[in-house]
């Protein structure tokens, strides 16, 4: 009698609409997670390879888009982007656990927005919990109505205290308490803003299907174009003016890299699949 080896069957792709615990993800959701997932593993693969590739002189176009070839100030901007990514994922998650798909919120000019309404008197009864104060108080909580609620009574500031919107120069790290609560209450496409600010993200650096997708959040979420532009420009303005004091610099056309171009400087375009990276947090080495 004949017997047949018996055959291995390879367990089927994880599919990243489903958590751990095989519950269906909200659509929008996981479609933000996973955003934040390839910009996250881009950030800590820009930490390991950063260091050995500044000799380079291709490195050019990632310094441009930092603002600078100072090594201690880029590697702090990678470390806030990467530390607010992980918070970010964090908070996805915890909504994923309770099913709560995520509300569209449409960027806003803040000049043309009016004075927010005084505080009512707080309600009766014990302080709300840790999930409510992400909530309006006072009112059904819906998907995606603490960013409404942002909106609403936040402005454009920073974490930091005197600095204005997106200070270009501000390297503070903000605490882990202080960006889970930045997360809580801003529009998810202002922190994905911030991300791509400090990671370097722009859209010559990415895959065009990745550019796409953060596009639309930025669009859906509350996100400004503007400001990342404008952002792109100040440091691009700031970087050539530290060039123009080294006579040695290598002459290099940095502001339109082709794909090779990012490919010698990252290793990769940002979207590609092995920038999904599953592994644990690898952070830089930040200035006193």
């Amino acid at each position: 009698m004949e017997h047949t080896a018996p055959t291995m069957t390879r367990p089927a792709s994880p599919d990243p609409t489903r958590d751990r615990a095989g519950r269906t993800m909200p659509e929008r959701l996981a479609a933000l997670l996973h955003v934040v997932r390839v910009l996250l593993g881009h950030g800590r693969r820009l930490v390991e390879t950063v260091p050995q590739r500044a000799a380079n002189v291709e490195f050019a176009a990632l310094a441009a888009v930092c603002g600078t070839y100072t090594m201690p100030t880029i590697l702090a901007r990678l470390q806030r982007g990467i530390l607010r990514a992980m918070a970010l994922e964090r908070y996805l998650l915890s909504r994923a656990a309770k099913g709560r798909e995520i509300g569209f919120v449409y960027y806003r000019d803040p000049r043309d927005r009016t004075p927010p309404k005084p505080a009512a008197e707080p309600p009766d009864g014990p302080p709300p919990s840790e999930e409510a104060a992400s909530e309006v108080p006072g009112e059904r909580a819906e998907p995606g109505q603490d960013e409404k609620a942002s909106e609403r009574g936040h402005d454009e500031r920073e974490c930091t205290p005197g600095r204005p919107a997106f200070d270009p120069d501000d390297l503070r790290i903000p605490s882990p308490e202080e960006l889970d609560a930045e997360v809580r209450r801003r529009p998810f496409g202002r922190t994905i803003l911030a991300i791509c600010m400090d990671l370097a993200v722009i859209p010559s650096f990415c895959t065009g299907p990745f550019w796409n997708q953060i596009s639309d959040t930025l669009q859906n979420y509350g996100g400004s174009f503007t400001t990342l532009f404008k952002m792109r420009q100040y440091r691009e303005t700031s970087f050539q003016k530290e060039r123009d004091k080294k006579p040695d610099s290598w002459d290099f056309e940095w502001r339109f890299p082709p794909p090779e171009t990012v490919r010698q400087v990252l290793g990769y375009m940002i979207g590609d699949p092995p920038t999904l990276d599953p592994h644990g947090p690898k952070l830089a080495t930040a200035p006193p």
